[in-house]
């Protein structure tokens, strides 16, 4: 691999910007047998909360034209098993780990990021704020400000010093620049974006919703064009916070779109569904199409979108002219 594609998120160094979206990879154990684990710039777990779960009852998931719409109700052995027996093989593995954290109030996100502080092989932490909140009536901490800067406060208040610390954040909202400067100003050291969008699917079979849940969170390549946007929008108004892009990403292209609009990584979630060895092909193809493009660095293409027509990033390599033939 060669370090064309070497990245930085804050203090975060990587050897290559794709990872696995939370949630799409299992424990690790499921895609290391399709390919290296440690061939990802990062491998991002499952939202870890403090006690088991066992997610919503069957059917949970459904496809929808381009996307995938699922309620799993965030399914886990909970915090203590992941301690025990999931980082650690993780770890084993020689892999980059950034731990996916979640609850229900407050106080629970600030208590995990206790229980991860003095665990070794944690790269970084990625506080999952777009699931219920039950100090809010089921609404979630993603939706306001206020409540997301103060699981952000809490993570970034009990979590080891140093330690990288994203926040992921919803979609479905108002003013995402306003939320993702809530959580900046909070302490986040970057942000991924974006999560799933609510959604909902009706079976006409059944004349019922397809999920038990009745809504749920869509994610594949029917959500890009909105994450894309969103990644743009939030990189205009903080241009040095780093940004994972996540949604839709299938391809070396669709991951190279999110570099454009501002994103220093990108994340490979529901592709992994029908293609378990879809990052590293992403990032192969990624690798390709920045060659293809004489972009010497993946650093040069971050936010190459919001230059003016005409500039040249400095690592552009122009084609050289064909020397006659006498």
């Amino acid at each position: 691999m060669s370090d064309r594609v070497r990245t930085t998120l804050g203090p975060l160094e990587l050897p290559n910007p794709v990872m696995t979206a939370s949630g799409c990879g299992g424990t690790g154990r499921e895609l290391a047998q399709f390919f290296d684990l440690s061939r990802l710039g990062a491998f991002v777990t499952t939202s870890v909360m403090p006690q088991a779960r066992a997610g919503r009852p069957t059917p949970r998931v459904t496809e929808t034209p381009s996307g995938l719409l699922t309620a799993m109700g965030l399914p886990g052995p909970g915090v203590e098993t992941f301690l025990e027996n999931e980082l650690p093989w993780l770890i084993e593995q020689d892999v980059r780990t950034i731990v996916s954290v979640a609850g229900n109030s407050v106080d629970e996100y600030g208590d995990l990021a206790r229980r991860l502080r003095d665990v070794p092989g944690v790269a970084a932490i990625e506080v999952n704020i777009a699931c219920p909140n039950v100090e809010d009536r089921g609404r979630m901490f993603a939706w306001h400000p206020s409540a997301a800067a103060s699981v952000v406060r809490a993570v970034r208040g009990h979590c080891r010093p140093g330690t990288p610390v994203f926040a992921k954040l919803a979609p479905d909202v108002t003013d995402i620049v306003g939320i993702a400067l809530a959580c900046v100003d909070a302490g986040a050291d970057g942000l991924t974006l974006i999560n799933t969008i609510e959604a909902m699917a009706i079976d006409p079979r059944t004349l019922r919703p397809a999920l038990t849940g009745v809504s749920g969170g869509l994610s594949g390549p029917a959500v890009r064009p909105v994450a894309v946007r969103c990644v743009y929008q939030v990189h205009a108004a903080l241009p040095g916070t780093p940004i994972i892009g996540v949604g839709g990403v299938a391809t070396g292209l669709d991951a190279l779109e999110f570099i454009l609009a501002g994103a220093s990584a990108v994340a490979v979630g529901t592709a992994a569904f029908h293609d378990p060895s879809a990052a590293p092909r992403v990032l192969r193809e990624l690798e390709e199409a920045l060659a293809a493009r004489r972009i010497g660095r993946l650093a040069d293409a971050v936010g190459l979108a919001h230059k003016p027509a005409g500039y040249v990033p400095p690592q552009v390599r122009p084609e050289e002219p064909e020397k006659e033939t006498l």
